[in-house]
């Protein structure tokens, strides 16, 4: 059996997936991690990556190639999404993963995919456990820089588009006080609903049946809306949440002050400054795509790119 390590890098987080493949293609989890190293510190305003970013995701890295080492990984891939299109100092972060990744596999080094790339690997990584008969699927995986809406079936995606909006992104440009004011949330909503209505205007999701959510930003909505104690991978993963209370948690979340959203127990710390960014755009999400299609229900993955990307090697 061939073990892979898929390691996704995007504006927010760091992830690493380690998993077997099988003889007939199938791919095992052997180890699943998340970290958040805030990659895309500042890059919506200033265009490069900060030192203390690039020394942060450095140190994580290091103890990803520590693990994927131990438990013998034969095939390694990185991908690094929105942040990393934007700067003009990818090279000195590219450096430093070629250097890291080496280790485990000679040669590897992390890549920058685009906007279809990384959505058609989030589609992938997304439906694999779905009932095929419940599509076509309207996938989104709303991340720290972008969001990306993938519309398809069993047979693969059919139109995707990579929205340059997500939870770190909107939360700088936008929403600077704690908590937010009404002029503030009415103008973050504005810059998510014109960025995204860009891309419901290239994705027909008027014909998806059901609605796919993938990511943190999603997933912790999920823990909160069925009012969890602590994050739970297990009950989050192919929950199915009804819009009516998705609004209702993405609504109390914006208006929350950072000290207040800190106490919930799913909350992880890397995300407490920036979900309400994300319920914003959650909320812009459900009301393009239930007016579009009718769809009245949120179903919450904890598969995505990070699946797909591990797919993709095996």
């Amino acid at each position: 059996m061939t073990k892979v390590g898929a390691v996704d890098c995007g504006t927010n987080s760091i992830r690493l997936l380690i998993g077997e493949v099988g003889a007939n293609g199938t791919l095992t989890d052997l180890h699943r991690q998340m970290r958040i190293v805030r990659l895309g510190q500042g890059v919506d305003a200033t265009g490069v990556f900060a030192d203390e970013a690039i020394e942060r995701t450095r140190a994580v890295l290091a103890d990803y190639v520590t693990l994927m080492k131990m438990l013998g990984v034969d095939a390694v891939r990185m991908v690094a999404t929105s942040a990393a299109r934007d700067v003009a100092n990818r090279d000195q972060f590219f450096a430093m993963t070629a250097d890291l990744l080496g280790q485990v596999v000679p040669g590897s080094v992390a890549e920058v995919i685009d906007g279809d790339e990384e959505a058609r690997l989030s589609f992938a990584g997304a439906i694999g456990e779905l009932d095929p008969t419940a599509g076509p699927f309207v996938v989104t995986d709303l991340g720290g820089g972008s969001t990306e809406v993938v519309l398809g079936d069993e047979s693969g995606v059919s139109a995707a588009y990579s929205a340059d909006i997500g939870c770190v992104r909107l939360t700088e440009r936008a929403l600077p006080s704690d908590p937010p004011g009404s002029a503030e949330i009415d103008a973050a909503t504005a810059i998510a609903g014109g960025v995204l209505a860009d891309a419901f205007a290239a994705v027909p999701v008027a014909q998806a049946r059901t609605w796919v959510g993938v990511a943190g930003t999603m997933t912790t909505l999920s823990a909160i809306a069925q009012g969890l104690g602590e994050y739970d991978p297990e009950r989050i993963h192919l929950s199915r949440i009804p819009l009516t209370e998705l609004r209702e948690v993405c609504r109390r979340l914006v208006h929350m002050p950072r000290a207040r959203r800190a106490e919930l127990g799913p909350m992880h710390p890397g995300r407490v400054d920036v979900i309400g960014g994300g319920a914003i755009v959650c909320l812009e999400l459900a009301r393009f795509i239930s007016s579009a299609s009718g769809v009245d229900r949120l179903v919450v993955s904890e598969h995505d790119i990070l699946d797909g990307i591990a797919m993709s090697i095996a």
